[in-house]
C-alpha cells in the first residue's frame, strides 16, 4: 500500500509529466530572470514575463489554458462552465486564464498607455512640432519589416504584428497582436521588450554609422517655454483629430492623452499620481505574468519564433535608421542647427531612446545636452506607433 501510494504520488506529480519542451522553456525562463535581475534588462516587465513563462510550463499546475483563447477569440463557455461545449472533459480554469482576459480584451495595454501619458511631458513636441517628422520617419522599420515578413511566408495579420515591433512599444505590440495574430503573441512580446531593453546596445552603432562627429557635436538652442493652455489643449486636440481620422486608434491614443491630461490639468494630482504609480505597477505585473504564461513549449518552440525575433530586430534597426535619416534632413534644412542624433529617439521607447541620444551627443561634446530636444521625437514616436497600429488594425482587422 505504501509503495502504491508513493507511485501514485509520483505519477501525479509534475516531475513525471514534464517533457523536453517544458524543460527548455523552464531553462529559458531562468535565463530571462537572470537578465532581468543580474543585468537589469527592462526588469519591471522582463521579470514578470519570465516568471509567467515559468509558471505556465510547470506541468499539471493548470494556471493557463491556451485552448480557452484558441482561434483568435475567447471561448466564454469554458470560463463559465469549465467544460468544452459538446465534450465531456472538464477544464479546471486557472488563475492566469482570468487575468489574461485583461490582455485579450486590450484592457492592460491601454491602461499602460494611460500611465505613459501621465509620466510624459509633451512640451518638447509642442515647442518643436517638426519633431513629428522624425517620429514618423522612425516608423519606417514597420513598413519594411511587414514586407520582409510577408515574403517569408507569414500571413498579413502575422506580418503586421511582427512589423509593429519596429515601433519599440511593448503595449502597442501586445494590443495589435492580440487582435490580429494572438498565436504569435509570446514571441512578439518577448522580442518587443527585449529590444526595448537593448536600445543602449543596438542604437549607438547605427547612430555613429549614419552621422559624422561634427554633426554629433551640434549644440541645439534651448526650447521655448510652452504655456499651460497649450499643454492642456494638445491632448484634447490630438485625440479628437486622430480618432476622427482613424477610429481604431481611439483606445490606445485616447488613454495616452487622458493620462497626459491628468498630468497637465493641475486639478487631478491624485489621479495622475495613481496612474503613474499604483495603477501602472499593478497592470505591469498582470500584463507581464500573463503574456509570459502564453509562452508554453508546445506553441513557442517553433522555427517561426526564431524568424519573428530576427525580423523584430530588423524592424527596430530600420526604425532607428529611418529616424536618423529624417534627422539628417532636418539638420540640412535647419542649416546645421538640429543635431541629427535626436532622430534616433523617434522610436517609441520613452524615455530610454532620448537618453541614448543625449549620451551619444555628450560623448562627442561633453557640454552637449540633447535630452529635452530628443524628447520631442520620442513623444512623437509614441503617437506614431499608436497611429501605425491603428492603420494596420484598420487594414487587417476583422
Amino acid at each position: 500500500m505504501f509503495i502504491d501510494a508513493l507511485m501514485n504520488l509520483w505519477q501525479s506529480s509534475g516531475f513525471a509529466n514534464i517533457d523536453i519542451r517544458n524543460a527548455i522553456m523552464l531553462v529559458l525562463s531562468f535565463v530571462l530572470i537572470y537578465l532581468a535581475v543580474g543585468k537589469k534588462f527592462e526588469p519591471l516587465l522582463l521579470l514578470p514575463i519570465a516568471f509567467g513563462m515559468l509558471l505556465s510550463n510547470l506541468p499539471l499546475a493548470d494556471l493557463y489554458h491556451p485552448e480557452i483563447f484558441s482561434g483568435g477569440h475567447i471561448h466564454w463557455e469554458l470560463l463559465g462552465t469549465g467544460k468544452e461545449a459538446g465534450m465531456d472533459s472538464a477544464i479546471s480554469v486557472g488563475l492566469l486564464d482570468f487575468i489574461y482576459l485583461g490582455v485579450k480584451l486590450s484592457i492592460f495595454p491601454c491602461l499602460i498607455f494611460m500611465a505613459v501619458g501621465a509620466m510624459t511631458d509633451f512640451g518638447p513636441l509642442i515647442a518643436r512640432p517638426s519633431s513629428l517628422f522624425m517620429g514618423a520617419g522612425a516608423q519606417f522599420g514597420i513598413s519594411f519589416a511587414f514586407v520582409v515578413a510577408s515574403l517569408l511566408g507569414f500571413t498579413a495579420n502575422q506580418a503586421a504584428s511582427i512589423a509593429i515591433i519596429g515601433g519599440a512599444d511593448g503595449p502597442t505590440a501586445i494590443f495589435l497582436t492580440t487582435k490580429l495574430a494572438p498565436e504569435i503573441l509570446p514571441a512578439i512580446a518577448i522580442a518587443a521588450y527585449s529590444y526595448m531593453a537593448l536600445i543602449p546596445m543596438i542604437q549607438p552603432p547605427l547612430m555613429k554609422l549614419l552621422t559624422t562627429k561634427k554633426q554629433r557635436e551640434v549644440k541645439m538652442e534651448q526650447l521655448r517655454n510652452v504655456s499651460k493652455v497649450e499643454k492642456i489643449c494638445f491632448p484634447i486636440i490630438v485625440t479628437v483629430i486622430c480618432t476622427l481620422l482613424l477610429p481604431s486608434v481611439g483606445p490606445l491614443l485616447g488613454m495616452l492623452m487622458l493620462g497626459n491630461l491628468f498630468r497637465e490639468s493641475g486639478v487631478t494630482e491624485r489621479l495622475s499620481d495613481t496612474a503613474q504609480n499604483a495603477l501602472c505597477n499593478i497592470v505591469t505585473i498582470f500584463l507581464g505574468v500573463t503574456v509570459g504564461a502564453t509562452a508554453q513549449g508546445a506553441n513557442f518552440l517553433k522555427f517561426d519564433t526564431i524568424k519573428i525575433i530576427i525580423l523584430g530586430l530588423i524592424a527596430f534597426a530600420f526604425s532607428t535608421i529611418g529616424g536618423l535619416l529624417i534627422g539628417q534632413v532636418m539638420y540640412a534644412v535647419s542649416g546645421g542647427k538640429i543635431n541629427p542624433l535626436i532622430g534616433s529617439a523617434g522610436v517609441s521607447a520613452v524615455p530610454m531612446a532620448a537618453r541614448v541620444s543625449n549620451k551619444e551627443g555628450q560623448k562627442a561634446n561633453p557640454s552637449n545636452f540633447l535630452l529635452m530636444h530628443a524628447m520631442g521625437p520620442n513623444v512623437a514616436g509614441v503617437i506614431g506607433s499608436a497611429v501605425a497600429a491603428g492603420v494596420l488594425l484598420s487594414l487587417f482587422g476583422k
